[in-house]
């Protein structure tokens, strides 16, 4: 038995619930999602709630920061690495395959001289941006991993959304 086996037994059964309530309510697999953030005041920090979690993300020291969370861009690439683990998780349920551990690194590079006010040009986005899926999948031929991985790719919803342009715009 592997070291996920409960886990991803309530994974299948909550998987199976929620598909059915889509198939007897499509409308209800579509929600929003929100996210709020404000400044809190002498240290610069920025409370940021997600959903129901609060995630205080910072400065480092060099731009007036003390630290105390992560910046906005490093958030970005872990959502990303949560995403694309929840996804893997998700897919081997789908596909039968006893995933034992999933752990995804992530990476970008950033041009900082936009963000205190330096002329770039173009200004850069975090780019390239790379992952590395580190997975443990007992039993799973070279095909099925392969499968897996693909199955990935085309599901994570925050990897799919940073590959495919997007509007984003101020109300």
């Amino acid at each position: 038995m592997g070291k996920l086996q409960e886990y991803l037994k309530r994974k299948a059964e909550a998987m199976a619930a929620r598909r059915q309530s889509w198939i007897d309510q499509p409308e209800s697999a579509h929600i929003t999602i929100q996210a709020s953030s404000t400044l809190a005041g002498v240290t610069g920090a920025r409370p940021t709630r997600m959903g129901e979690a609060l995630v205080v993300s910072d400065s480092a020291p060099g731009l007036a920061g003390h630290a105390l969370g992560p910046t906005a861009p490093e958030m970005l690439l872990g959502a990303l690495a949560s995403c694309l683990v929840h996804t893997y998780v998700i897919q081997a349920v789908v596909m039968g395959l006893d995933l034992e551990a999933v752990r995804v690194d992530v990476e970008g590079r950033l041009d900082m001289r936009p963000a205190i006010g330096m002329q770039v040009s173009p200004p850069s986005p975090i780019q390239p941006i790379h992952y590395r899926a580190h997975l443990e999948v007992s039993g799973a031929t070279q095909e099925q991993l392969q499968a897996l991985h693909e199955a990935v790719e085309q599901t994570c919803p925050v990897l799919l959304t940073l590959r495919q342009p997007i509007q984003v715009s101020r109300q």
